[in-house]
């Protein structure tokens, strides 16, 4: 078990056989996005919160008072796929949930004081990340990076 277990921990992205001539673009993707969460995670698990968690503070710290169906909407999930994580921000006191005056029925999302603290601190670590490839890359590659992420994103 313990052989297997260091094998596995030495797989590295270059170490992946492609099969496909995108399979490189695949990678640094997964590879990518794993590198820019990485400090994010971690400082999230700290906490007792995953990735799910961060995806809704950093929706509602951006359109605070979202009703939960348009935050639905936003992350593209269902709404079974957000009742438990919302239900422990709620528990935590990380956000608050208020009662539309225009729509009784609709319910009303907005970040805590320490949902704010906690999600700016997340989401910094993500930017520190980006902010030195770019830094790294120059401002044309960067701008050419957002261009795809852009098509990607849009790519529904």
């Amino acid at each position: 078990m313990k052989k297997t277990a260091k094998r596995a921990a030495g797989l590295h992205r270059a170490s992946l056989t492609k099969l496909h001539d995108l399979d490189a673009a695949l990678e640094l993707m997964y590879y990518g996005w794993r590198g820019m969460t990485l400090a994010a995670d971690a400082y999230l698990e700290s906490l007792g919160l995953s990735r799910p968690h961060h995806r809704i503070l950093y929706v509602v710290a951006r359109q605070p008072d979202i009703s939960i169906g348009a935050l639905i909407e936003v992350l593209g999930i269902s709404k079974q796929a957000l009742n438990r994580p919302l239900n422990l921000l709620l528990e935590r006191g990380l956000l608050t949930s208020t009662r539309s005056a225009e729509q009784h029925r609709t319910k009303l999302l907005r970040l805590t004081a320490e949902g704010q603290r906690i999600e700016a601190r997340a989401s910094g670590h993500e930017r520190k990340v980006l902010r030195a490839a770019f830094d790294h890359v120059g401002e044309s590659s960067a701008a050419s990076w957002m261009a795809v992420m852009g098509a990607i994103a849009d790519n529904n």
